[in-house]
């Protein structure tokens, strides 16, 4: 009997654990679709022209994904060596680990040892929990045993390797060597390979971030496995222990230019791409970091520059408040002016080609993430002026034109009332008859006003359309620039004095692929609005603006600058437009409420001096930029009065003289 009831306990204590893996077998469904079919979500990368990485763009897990060809099979030896040298043999589970372990795990009376195979942390990571059962172990083993009927060796590890997580918020070893490293899988020693391998049993502790000299530990334990097991050489072995890599702690993000970030998002939107945050994308940008770090930085020194100006500005004005009180004068009013309001922007382009060089929204990304040089939209004022002047030398007249300079008062109905519009010039005073280019180097609102209407306000928006500029004022307030325009608007509309002529719409993403295939390419769209000669007139005439006009805080030393001032009325806003040979620039700066900025506050005072600093770091950072504007053929340089002007065969010079002289040269 006794015997009976023995040998009955042994077939049941045999026979149970099979029983109670039937019973769970059978009892659930296991689905194992999402690693068959495996499409985790994928951090996309943006870069900018040199393929320097701008940042990572990710929803919750920051992972690149790597094929397994891409994974050096040094990283295999070394996973398999530390985690599960039978993983080429058994089925999912290792029966005689879990035995060893077992034993182990009674003897020290508590769990000393795990058994747990590659794919068996692959199923615990993607499709179970992490309560401690027995329940759970059992699913684990099933879980582990169709994923194994269902998968290769080499698709298990492929999966694994992209699953785990390494620390730090890295998901997948492919993101973990980027971002520890810096490095591309294929470049890593095999030092850091097991610094890698070794931490996914414990990616706290083992991260070489918090805990270096742990994690080289670890590493070390890994090598000397591989080693033991005679995968590595003496040599190799020796050389991998004494090796202490460089590792980085850098953000997840890796942010460097949260503004492009931010409009690439946009984009992506607009090609229709809603899964960026998750899709594993690459974009690559025309943006150079270093001119965008040139940029922020320029628009800072300006603003800082602003800052400064305006304390003295109020200092003197206390002392005016005083002396006016003083003697009994009551009427003197100190301007209310409320510099926390005060910012900017700043885009640059390559002038022939449109691409988006930098691109700043705001003086400081982390207390204003709108972008003001895509978003915002402001008038700009004077700065507006050379497309009138451009139609007027593309229909003949040239910089040596006179212009009449005089206050004149227009009537005009509003909403079935009479009105009476009498502007001025911002210096409050008038010349009389002006060269058409001292008119716009030195921005006078009265010639500009006549022009327009020497030209026909009808004929003028006729011609503007060439320009394709939207929502045009049709009436004379056009001449002064009253317009609304983000700073990226204007820039393109710009391309078409700084490209010779010809309009190039500005792009920011040259390409987009996924997966190693591209599914977005930038198409060139530009048009000729001008002729070659009559751009390069106006070239010349805007370069004056930067000499010796209202644009000369914009200069900058060692290169050929054109461009204009704009500002608005009561100074709300302020502008510098204006580009070299090849890159053409924008900055803005006003109130972000629409307030008016202090009132000796102009385009050329506060922008210009962003202009210039920007050109200034553009010139250290690539000195063999070209440095003078080409002159086109067709271009007659002629002394007036002893300074040179440009004609054209359609801006042709004045003949003071029909006759020639002895030499057969005309007289002028």
């Amino acid at each position: 009997m006794t015997k009976k009831i023995f040998l009955t306990l042994f077939v049941l204590g045999v026979l149970s654990p099979f029983l109670i893996v039937g019973y769970y077998y059978f009892r659930y469904d296991y689905d194992i679709s999402s690693l068959v079919d495996y499409k985790p979500a994928l951090t996309s990368r943006i870069y900018d022209k040199n393929g320097e990485k701008i940042a990572n763009v990710f929803q919750k897990q920051n992972r690149y994904y790597a094929t397994f060809n891409e994974i050096p099979p040094r990283i295999i030896e070394a996973l398999v060596a530390i985690e599960d040298t039978t993983f080429f043999e058994h089925s999912g589970v290792n029966v005689d680990a879990i035995f060893r372990a077992f034993i182990k795990d009674v003897k020290a009376r508590k769990m000393v040892e795990g058994a747990s195979t590659i794919t068996q942390q692959l199923v615990k990571n993607k499709l179970l929990t992490r309560e401690k059962k027995l329940s759970r172990k059992i699913k684990e083993f099933i879980y582990a045993y169709k994923v194994e009927q269902a998968l290769t060796k080499e698709q298990i590890l492929e999966r694994y390797l992209n699953e785990i997580y390494y620390g730090h918020g890295y998901y997948g070893i492919k993101t973990a060597a980027d971002g520890y490293f810096h490095k591309k899988l294929s470049d890593l020693t095999l030092k850091e390979m097991a610094v890698l391998v070794g931490l996914p049993k414990a990616p706290s502790t083992y991260a070489p971030t918090k805990n270096y000299e742990i994690s080289m530990g670890r590493a070390n334990r890994v090598i000397t496995r591989m080693h033991t097991l005679g995968w590595i050489d003496d040599v190799t072995f020796e050389k991998a222990l004494a090796e202490n890599p460089r590792v980085y702690d850098d953000t997840l993000t890796q942010n460097r230019a949260p503004f492009i970030v931010d409009e690439v998002a946009r984009k992506m939107r607009e090609l229709g791409i809603d899964n960026f945050k998750t899709g594993g994308y690459e974009v690559y940008t025309t943006v150079d970091l270093q001119l965008q770090n040139a940029a922020k930085k320029s628009l800072k020194y300006a603003y800082d520059l602003a800052l400064q100006r305006i304390e003295k500005y109020k200092e003197k004005d206390l002392q005016k408040l005083e002396k006016a009180r003083a003697e009994g004068d009551e009427e003197f009013e100190l301007q209310d002016v409320n510099v926390s309001q005060l910012n900017g922007a700043l885009v640059s382009l390559d002038s022939k080609s449109g691409d988006i060089l930098a691109l700043v929204g705001s003086v400081d990304y982390k207390k204003s993430s709108y972008n003001r040089a895509t978003q915002g939209r402001r008038q700009p004022g004077s700065a507006f002026k050379p497309f009138i002047y451009q139609v007027a030398i593309d229909l003949g007249y040239s910089g040596a034109t006179k212009l009449v300079d005089i206050a004149k008062t227009y009537e005009y109905e509003k909403n079935g009332e009479d009105m009476k519009w009498r502007p001025k010039n911002y210096e409050k005073d008038y010349k009389g008859l002006i060269s058409l280019r001292d008119a716009l180097v030195h921005s006078r609102n009265l010639a500009t006003i006549n022009l327009v209407n020497e030209i026909g306000l009808h004929q003028l928006l006729k011609e503007l359309q060439k320009f394709r500029i939207k929502n045009l004022p049709h009436d004379l307030s056009i001449a002064l620039g009253t317009i609304s325009l983000s700073p990226l608007q204007l820039a393109q509309y710009y391309t078409s004095f700084a490209n010779q002529g010809v309009q190039v719409v500005p792009h920011l993403i040259t390409s987009v692929e996924k997966q190693g295939k591209t599914i977005y390419e930038k198409k060139e769209d530009s048009f000729r609005t001008s002729l070659p000669t009559q751009s390069y007139i106006m070239t010349t005439i805007l370069r004056d603006v930067v000499k010796r006009g209202t644009g000369r805080r914009a200069n900058a030393r060692g290169i050929e600058l054109a461009g204009k001032t704009g500002t608005t009325n009561k100074n709300m806003d302020a502008w510098f437009a204006g580009y070299s040979p090849t890159v053409e620039t924008v900055v803005w700066f006003g109130n972000d409420n629409n307030t008016p900025m202090y009132h000796k506050e102009t385009g050329g005072r506060v922008s210009g001096p962003a202009f210039s600093r920007y050109y200034q770091q553009l010139l250290k950072l690539y000195p063999q930029i070209k440095r003078k504007f080409d002159v086109p053929e067709g271009i007659i340089e002629v002394e007036i009065n002893g300074k040179k002007e440009y004609f054209s065969d359609i801006s042709k010079p004045p003949r003071l003289e029909e006759e020639e002289d002895p030499q057969g040269e005309l007289l002028f």
